[in-house]
């Protein structure tokens, strides 16, 4: 008999109870042989890859078992049943049995051992448990060397942990309760101080509602089988250790469960939590002292502590449960606790404001010294109509005018500045080696400058440099096909894969140009998926492969961007010009240059471009000669479309190219592509770059290739911050695309409109009417969220673009201010707020179509209140 293939023949037929029972028969020789071969063999299947690892992981019981049975020492059985592919069986009990059963001949202090070993390297899971991950592996058998060995259960959270789940997964499949668990004594004390029970135990409220470990530990409870002043106690201390709601939430179900009576309630510790308990734990503390109250447990001075400490917390909830609390309180008592009224005459709901200054004045008579001086603090922060009611009651403070509001100063953000061109073969390789670079504009753009000169000066020294790089970019067989480089680059028309086929034109052009044979095949679907700025940026980076595939070189791309906005110098295009000598330039490079030059240049240059001998160098002097082109007209237009149940709504800049201007540049800024989103997202980012003197049209561009852009997920917002530092007009499109901006849904977004939008008006270029007038139209066809929009608009007022907010504010409110009759927006009366700090800031004096008539009304609504306090702010 060989013992090592009787074993392994067992455990590749998934035979574990039959090899539970041959193991027990082997002899010590036959357990040393088949210890000495398992090691290597499980290596050797593990080089399989990832299907022999899943056969390995089905396989788990049956390697832990010859393990357990075989190995000599109790730290190499615990170090072999925690290997990764072996320790999950796939059930945990009755792995845990089998393996109990090869190891009773074992001396009990070689199980001790083990048993502390496993317990050692028990883990508490961290965050969410999924379906399939539940449990922790090894408790199983851990806790069975435990109960067997008669040793104390481990310390640590971790066994804790572990029982808990084990008390879930057996609960989920019928197999039992808490009532008669070895266990429950030992660990019910510890199950309040141990970190992860909350996870298990909220899965358990999911899946067994009722039946929940909670729900039958307060029956016990209730029936004497568990110390119900240890749960209450264990509930008690866990509320004081605080940390997260998920955390907490767990202990305050068993707390509601148990419904302790008022004598067992610890009053000063709920009085405590208060200031800084989650929201849930909170909710419990002010129901059980409500409670302790009635009761009359709650003496004055920890009623006055509980009723200030709800008043300073930042949720609404409980700050209107203490001013409610202290209004139904007997005055006298009250009066005690008169300064917890002091923090709500800050909060911003006129109506829980008003009430406060309301109840302040009925305990006025019965206020101490410490609580009339709070309240006369406060009251400085009190409109002026409030604080002289306030006044009359408890005095004047000294000081009680509020200082006027301080604008801060607007500043725009900076771009970074251009690095300097690469001078040797190396600088281009580093740059190409830096993560993600080539994708960046910029680093594009040196990288593609880098090449074209370097290879004018010495292509087989530029060649030579990047080989080393390519091969380990993109290494390919030795003898492939073309199909090779096809898979990878013949289909994709990013930018970054272009680049890459600059690259692939100076190292290997015989097989660059097959790649472009393949590529030429797809440009019929590209054509007609592109839009025209991606069509002018693949055009440049395609004849520039092309170049490099016929040999050519040049001594400089004209293009290559002198200024962070993507400018180029009118004179260093004219001097690169000037090197081409009778060299017409490469077509799209020249007409990118023409696109980059700044709306103003030197006069005395057009001379210069007079005297180049080019087609090209005479487009250029037609240019300088006559200012530039003319800019377009832009429009827009409210798109409604029936789409599957719904109306869907867009708003759509258009652009009305002027007469005469090249084909070429009345297709690129005409923008009726077929198709409205992308083909390439990322193309956007590289739009003010392109057009940097015209930053209207770009505007137009990212609002039309994807109207919903407040929900959009790319990078056209940080299109929009870059576009803010270019030159040309701002109108109705730029207002449109930072009014969708200022609403979008992320965060990172929102914040590079706002860059926008901050960088324009401290410029002097925001046209507020128009932003005013696009936010308009956005909020009234729900096309952008106000809340998002008046967090924005408070932003940009905070940092210094209160006059433009203003503005903007006073463009939009009379399309926002509800008629007669009608319900305001969600959300108005905080965006009115807004537009009464940028006002004030501003020092404003205007009148706003139909806001007199809604201040005129009666009630004491946000909304209201707010629209009385912008009436009085620019009417005063």
């Amino acid at each position: 008999m060989n013992p090592w293939r009787e074993v392994l023949d067992r455990i590749e037929a998934g035979e574990d109870e039959e090899l539970a029972r041959f193991l027990n028969g082997l002899n010590d020789l036959g357990r040393r042989a088949v210890a000495v071969r398992l090691p290597a063999h499980l290596t050797e299947e593990l080089r399989g890859g990832v299907e022999a690892r899943w056969e390995i992981e089905g396989l788990a019981p049956g390697y832990r078992l010859a393990g357990a049975a075989c190995f000599t020492s109790a730290r190499q059985v615990a170090t072999w049943l925690n290997r990764r592919e072996l320790r999950r069986p796939v059930d945990a009990e009755r792995d845990a049995r089998r393996i109990m059963s090869v190891l009773r001949g074992r001396s009990v202090e070689w199980r001790r051992e083990l048993a502390l070993r496993l317990a050692d390297r028990l883990r508490p899971r961290t965050g969410r448990s999924r379906r399939g991950d539940e449990g922790m592996p090894g408790w199983d058998l851990t806790a069975a060397l435990v109960a067997e060995t008669g040793i104390e259960p481990p310390g640590g959270d971790a066994f804790v942990v572990g029982w808990v789940w084990r008390l879930v997964l057996r609960r989920r499949w019928n197999r039992g309760g808490l009532d008669g668990d070895p266990l429950l004594d030992l660990l019910v004390p510890r199950l309040f101080t141990a970190q992860g029970v909350a996870g298990p135990l909220a899965l358990d409220e999911r899946w067994n509602s009722g039946l929940s470990i909670l729900a039958e530990l307060a029956v016990l409870a209730d029936e004497g089988k568990v110390a119900r002043a240890t749960l209450v106690g264990g509930c008690a201390g866990r509320f004081l250790a605080d940390g997260p709601a998920e955390e907490i939430a767990p202990f305050v179900r068993l707390w509601r469960l148990l419904a302790p009576e008022p004598d067992e309630l610890p009053v000063l510790d709920f009085v405590r939590l208060l200031p800084r308990a989650s929201s849930p734990l909170a909710r419990l503390a002010l129901e059980e002292l409500g409670r302790a109250e009635d009761a009359g447990l709650l003496d004055d001075d920890l009623f006055a502590e509980a009723v200030g400490a709800l008043a300073y917390r930042r949720e609404k909830t409980f700050v209107r449960a203490a001013v409610r609390w202290l209004a139904r309180t007997p005055a006298p008592r009250g009066g005690g606790a008169v300064r917890a009224l002091a923090p709500v005459f800050e909060v911003d709901t006129p109506a829980l404001r008003e009430r406060a200054v309301r109840l302040a004045l009925t305990l006025a008579p019965h206020a101490g010294a410490a609580g009339r001086e709070a309240i006369r603090a406060a009251a400085v922060l009190l409109p002026s109509g409030l604080r002289e009611q306030v006044a009359a009651a408890y005095g004047a403070s000294a000081g009680a005018e509020p200082e006027p509001p301080v604008a801060a100063v607007l500043r725009a953000s900076a771009l970074p500045a251009l690095a300097p061109p690469p001078a040797a073969p190396v600088e281009v390789v580093a740059a190409l080696r830096e993560p993600g670079a080539p994708e960046e504009p910029h680093a594009c753009e040196r990288v593609l400058a880098g090449l074209a000169a370097l290879a004018h000066r010495d292509r087989d020294a530029m060649a030579a440099a990047l080989r080393p790089w390519w091969a380990r970019h993109l290494p390919v067989p030795a003898g492939s096909g073309p199909h090779v480089y096809d898979h990878y680059l013949g289909y994709d028309r990013g930018v970054h894969t272009l680049l890459v086929r600059c690259v692939l034109a100076l190292v290997d052009p015989e097989r660059s140009r097959e790649v472009s044979a393949v590529s030429a095949e797809s440009d019929a679907y590209h054509a007609a998926h592109d839009w025209p700025p991606q069509i002018l940026l693949r055009r440049r980076l395609e004849e520039v492969i092309a170049l490099f595939e016929r040999g050519r070189s040049v001594p400089a791309l004209l293009a290559t961007p002198t200024e962070p906005t993507g400018h180029v110098a009118a004179a260093v295009l004219v001097e690169r010009m000037e090197a081409l000598g009778n060299t017409e330039p490469l077509p799209a490079d020249f007409e990118q240059g023409l696109l980059r030059l700044p709306r103003h240049t030197d006069p005395g240059l057009l001379a210069r471009a007079e005297r180049l001998p080019t087609r090209a160098g005479r487009t250029l002097a037609a240019w300088l000669r006559a200012g530039g082109w003319p800019d377009p007209a832009v429009t827009w237009e409210l798109r409604e479309e029936r789409a599957a149940y719904t109306w869907t709504r867009q708003l759509l800049p258009t652009v009305e190219p002027p007469a005469g201007l090249p084909g070429w540049l009345a297709e690129l800024w005409t923008l009726k592509p077929r198709h409205v989103s992308l083909s390439y997202p990322r193309d956007a980012i590289w739009w003010p770059m392109i057009m940097p003197s015209h930053r209207e049209i770009v505007a137009t561009a990212l609002v039309r290739c994807m109207p919903l852009l407040p929900e959009a997920n790319d990078v056209r917002t940080d299109a929009l911050a870059a576009l803010a530092h270019g030159e040309g007009p701002v109108g109705t499109a730029t207002a449109l695309a930072i009014a969708g901006g200022l609403g979008h849904r992320r965060d990172a977004r929102r914040a590079a409109a706002l860059d926008a939008a901050r960088t324009l008006a401290a410029r002097g270029q925001l046209s507020a009417g128009d932003l005013g007038r696009a936010l308009a139209k956005l909020l009234r066809h729900r096309l952008v969220p106000l809340k998002r929009i008046t967090g924005s608009l408070g932003e940009l007022t905070e940092t210094g673009a209160h006059t433009e907010v203003w503005h903007a504010l006073a463009a939009a409110l009379p399309s926002l201010l509800p008629g007669p009759g009608e319900r305001p927006h969600a959300g108005l009366g905080d965006l009115l707020g807004v537009g009464v700090r940028a006002a004030v800031l501003a020092g404003t004096r205007s009148e706003i179509a139909g806001l007199a008539e809604m201040a005129a009304r009666k009630g004491s609504s946000l909304v209201l209140y707010e629209a009385r306090r912008l009436h009085e702010a620019i009417s005063a």
